[in-house]
């Protein structure tokens, strides 16, 4: 498989089934964005983390990939003209989320409840975290707006919200897994 096609040259990509649009698109930033996340949760990944917090990345990555895959079809071009799906693989679902709150729930429990909003960082590793959550926040308004010109499946936009939950209660996790403080958001009074 050749890297550089060259197609993309004049500033326009192919979406899965054809259609070329330009690549600042509100789809190409959808899922572009998810490229990112993608990108920014496989740094939290190669940290000094427990094995655990690991391979629940390694599935949240997998399911990056068919996210973006689902936004790279536009909805005209989900089906073949046989009748078949273009998009062969198993989709984002209402299982997709449920594995997320699973996973937030189990977490939740080792930690003390929260009193207060906490200020990013601490250790490098939950910065990480944080800035992933910010990255998905990104990518879930992102998906909201192409939502709102062409619809897009609706459990792509319950994981997104569900996936930055999941990240904010990783890194307060992780934050008591590296044996770093909690910085409370403690405003001044007037």
């Amino acid at each position: 498989m050749k890297i550089y096609t060259k197609t993309g040259d004049t500033g326009t990509t192919a979406l899965y089934g054809g259609t070329r649009v330009p690549k600042h698109h509100l789809r190409i930033e959808a899922y572009g964005t998810i490229d990112e996340l993608n990108s920014h949760i496989g740094l939290i990944r190669d940290q000094d983390i427990d094995k655990q917090s690991i391979q629940t990345l390694v599935k949240i990555q997998n399911e990056l990939f068919t996210l973006g895959a689902m936004l790279a079809t536009p909805p005209e071009k989900e089906v073949l003209k046989s009748g078949k799906e273009r998009l062969n693989i198993p989709k984002i679902n209402a299982a997709s989320v449920l594995f997320l709150e699973d996973q937030i729930d189990a977490l939740n429990l080792e930690l003390p409840e929260m009193t207060h909003f906490v200020l990013p960082g601490g250790h490098q590793t939950v910065s990480f975290c944080h800035i992933a959550r910010c990255v998905c926040r990104r990518a879930e308004r992102l998906a909201t707006a192409l939502n709102d010109t062409e619809a897009i499946h609706p459990e792509i936009l319950i994981y997104l919200n569900r996936l930055s939950d999941y990240l904010f209660v990783l890194a307060r996790k992780l934050t008591k897994y590296l044996a770093v403080e909690e910085t409370l958001w403690v405003p001044e009074k007037k």
